[in-house]
């Protein structure tokens, strides 16, 4: 299994750098005012998507924010509501000597 996700990921970095080499053409984008960068096609899609992944984590943040209010607001109750895991386990539950091995 872990050969075929090794495989995975050096086909997806194999596929994105055979992109980088076939984009290394220069482009440009005009801005306003007769302002333009010029720079490699490459570059452009990188920074393209870096900033699309930057603009996806600020717009997040607020919503993480409010659940770790939230959370930190109830952390009081859950651990007072914590069982106490020192007391004896009743006679009649059974405990096996080992984890249950699902998944594998």
């Amino acid at each position: 299994m872990r050969l075929l996700v090794w495989l995975f990921r050096a086909a997806i970095f194999f596929t994105l750098f055979a992109f980088a080499l076939n984009n290394q053409q220069e482009s440009g984008i005009r801005w306003f005012f007769g302002q333009e960068w010029r720079a490699p096609m490459v570059f452009i899609v990188l920074a393209a998507f870096a900033l699309g992944c930057a603009f996806g984590v600020f717009a997040m943040l607020p919503s993480w924010w409010k659940h770790r209010r939230v959370a930190r607001k109830h952390a009081p109750v859950i651990e007072a509501n914590k069982p106490d895991l020192t007391a004896t386990p009743p006679a009649t539950e059974i405990t096996l000597p080992h984890p249950p091995r699902d998944g594998l």
